[in-house]
């Protein structure tokens, strides 16, 4: 099954100079797990911010959120696929380099992401579909 299948396509981006605490904000309000952050420069730089990193790197460590930006605490780069790529590649890439999610591109720009879920999900429906 291909990610463009499957892929979440909701997803939403914050400038890397946004207040971690509005990007809490923004992720309690929206009860999403991560937001992408765009890095000026040419061509557009991604990072990301998951709420893993904030618990982690930011509120278990007793740090004011409100006195950090996002780019303080950004993973960078994103791994970034094509949307044709197979579910099963997808998920070796995810273990290869320890990491949760992959953000799917197409010409550099992101339109996607596959987290874990996504591919348990989508392992479920090919089942279902008989694949």
């Amino acid at each position: 099954m291909k990610l463009s299948e499957f892929m979440t396509t909701h997803i939403r981006f914050v400038d890397s100079d946004y207040s971690l605490y509005d990007a809490i904000e923004q992720m309690v309000d929206r009860r999403i797990r991560s937001l992408i952050v765009r890095f000026p420069g040419e061509p557009p730089e991604y990072g990301v911010i998951t709420a893993r990193d904030i618990v982690i790197k930011v509120l278990g460590k007793g740090i004011d959120p409100a006195s950090l930006k996002v780019s303080e605490i950004a993973s960078r780069p994103v791994f970034c696929v094509e949307k044709d790529m197979e579910m099963f590649e997808a998920a070796r890439i995810m273990d290869e380099h320890n990491i949760a999610r992959v953000f799917v591109c197409d010409n550099g720009k992101i339109i996607g992401v596959v987290a874990m879920i996504d591919l348990m999900s989508a392992a479920l429906i090919q089942r279902a579909r008989g694949e």
